[in-house]
């Protein structure tokens, strides 16, 4: 019976250690004798003790590696300071575990020299703008060259680009004429502006005005046309109505002495009249020979 306890306790000493889990997203790679034997993905495995071991955990998640600034060299000789964000996954763990010693350290190298390549192909001023062609070529050179360790690069970006002090100070200044120019643009683009409104206004302003004098100069002629229109019509009104009230040489005298009161009433400065009453009676017989004429 003790016998049978002591086996009992040797056997769950050598089979309960050996009894693994694998969790999600995580995979073991297993040796049995020193050689790759198995590649455990997420469940319940049991390895035969002394004989296997789990030679790498390795996870399936992506992995960010934020690697830190390289020196770099323009193709103009500039050196600057880029430092790099890589985004990758490992596809086969057995690659991965038996491809390259230390693949992080593979990568992050990697990632420096081929960033020193493509930035010597480059300018200055394309390097600073041209972050998304670095990007593309530094990820499709990284994952075909990390493809033997299996590992996938997903993304690769270009986090800072760091030029020397000096290159910042004439960027920044640079920067600062091109502001005050583009200032200067704007600030004379709004006074034409303001200039041609200004003038447009005097323009119109002129134009109503000549208008507005225009139409007052023709009320003005309408209404003094209207009024010698009135006074004309009046005087013939005058003169039908002495023609048909057929006045006699008394009456025509008598109007002749009143017109010759309103001439000496007016500026003339001499007056010719008659010397006696019989040549006002002449005249008087005269205009009203001359009503009859009109008559006829």
């Amino acid at each position: 019976m003790e016998i049978l306890i002591i086996i009992l306790i040797i056997v769950a000493i050598l089979i309960i250690p050996n009894i693994k889990i694998v969790p999600q997203a995580k995979a073991y790679v297993i040796e049995r004798v020193g050689s790759y034997f198995a590649t455990w993905s997420n469940g319940l495995h049991i390895k035969i003790p002394f004989l296997d071991r789990i030679s790498n955990k390795v996870t399936l998640k992506e992995i960010v590696k934020d690697f830190d600034p390289q020196p770099v060299i323009t193709k103009d000789n500039v050196t600057m300071q880029i430092d790099t964000v890589v985004y990758f996954q490992i596809t086969d763990p057995k690659l991965y575990t038996y491809g390259v010693e230390n693949p992080i350290n593979a990568i992050e190298n990697l990632t420096a020299t081929t960033l020193r390549n493509i930035i010597g192909e480059l300018e200055l001023d394309e390097t600073l703008t041209s972050r998304d062609l670095i990007n593309s070529k530094m990820r499709s050179i990284l994952d075909e060259a990390t493809d033997p360790w299996g590992i996938k690069v997903n993304r690769v970006e270009v986090k800072n680009i760091l030029p020397p002090r000096d290159i910042q100070e004439a960027m920044e200044k640079q920067m600062r004429a091109e502001r005050e120019r583009r200032e200067s643009i704007l600030r004379a683009e709004g006074e034409k502006k303001s200039a041609i409104l200004i003038a447009e206004g005097e323009k119109e302003s002129a134009i109503l005005r000549a208008e507005a004098k225009k139409q007052s100069q023709i009320k003005e002629a309408e209404g003094k046309s209207e009024a010698l229109l009135k006074i004309k019509n009046a005087e013939a009104e005058g003169i039908k109505i002495i023609k048909d009230a057929n006045p006699d040489q008394k009456i025509i005298t008598m109007k002749s002495l009143e017109t010759l009161n309103m001439m000496a009433n007016g500026q003339a400065t001499k007056i010719i009249i008659p010397s006696d009453l019989q040549n006002i009676a002449t005249l008087g017989t005269t205009i009203k020979e001359m009503l009859k004429d009109e008559k006829k």
